[in-house]
């Protein structure tokens, strides 16, 4: 049985023959049906296009945007560490103003509260960063929340200390708190060997070393309460400050105080010298608490 066909008569203008075109009946649903199927792809295509097109801008502005967040991440991460140093430096400048004072009397600074270090996340912002921007923030709130610890046990321990200086000031102008010269430290307080005998001892201060006739300067308000000759120490000058306070000045060229007369920090009270048994030109220092040497160091402050 023939298939039915659609017959399409083409009628020109004036005489010329009419012109038939026979086609089967399926073909005009299936191209319209290609044409549906083409538009719709299209269409599609286009919206996909900007849908991709919003989608990679949108992209390229979160990687900016994560970007600027890593690197305020890590600067915020440094400024932490910055100010766990500092508070770090002043709770060691406190540990010695207490040690000055005699509010604290152990070297190892055990009356204090316990600090503790930086995260070491953020001593190295680059490494915090490789382990994870997550880890890095909460290390850093860690951080965040034990600096607010101190700063309020600091806060705390400072108005102690404010009110007990005030109460204390005569107290302070008569303990050593500066370089009694200007020079380098060549030997500490404690035990060492001996530059003369090799042997272990115990060096009851510490030795500044320095130019021959350097001035050196009273540590504190005091009364000199001796000017002698030692075998070993060479001239040395005693000033006696009160409260169970002396220090000694030792190995002096010559003493520019005498026996009896008032003193004040910072005055030039002998000079530089390389007298009694010594290696070279130097001032030994000694500061003595109810006649026990302590380390002078404890109560240096600059």
């Amino acid at each position: 049985m023939a298939s039915k066909k659609i017959t399409i008569l083409l009628i020109p203008d004036g005489t010329n023959r009419i012109k038939k075109i026979r086609i089967p009946r399926f073909l005009p649903p299936f191209f319209l049906i290609i044409l549906v199927f083409f538009t719709a792809a299209a269409v599609w295509m286009v919206n996909d296009h900007q849908y991709m097109k919003a989608r990679v801008a949108r992209q390229c502005q979160l990687e900016k945007e994560n970007a600027l967040h890593r690197r305020q991440t890590l600067h915020l991460a440094q400024r932490i560490n910055s100010v766990t140093q500092k508070l770090g430096e002043l709770n060691d400048f406190d540990r010695k103003l207490r040690v000055m004072v005699n509010l604290e009397t152990g070297a190892d600074g055990s009356e204090l509260h316990g600090v503790g270090g930086s995260t070491p996340a953020l001593l190295d912002p680059g490494q915090g960063m490789a382990k994870g921007h997550g880890k890095l923030v909460r290390d850093m709130h860690r951080s965040l929340d034990d600096l607010d610890l101190q700063v309020a046990l600091g806060k705390q321990d400072k108005n102690e200390l404010h009110k007990f200086l005030e109460d204390q000031k005569v107290l302070l102008a008569c303990t050593p708190s500066v370089w009694p010269a200007k020079g380098w430290l060549s030997s500490r307080f404690g035990r060492r060997v001996s530059p003369f005998t090799g042997a272990k001892e115990f060096h009851r201060g510490i030795d500044i070393a320095t130019r021959m006739g350097a001035p050196v300067v009273a540590s504190a308000n005091g009364i000199v309460s001796s000017v002698s000759w030692d075998h070993g120490y060479g001239r040395v000058l005693s000033v006696r400050h009160g409260y169970g306070l002396v220090t000694r000045y030792a190995h002096l060229k010559k003493a520019l105080v005498k026996k009896g007369q008032y003193v004040k920090r910072g005055e030039t009270i002998a000079l530089v010298g390389n007298t009694g048994r010594s290696t070279g030109p130097h001032l030994h220092y000694e500061v003595h608490l109810d006649r026990v040497a302590v380390n002078p160091l404890h109560y240096i402050l600059n």
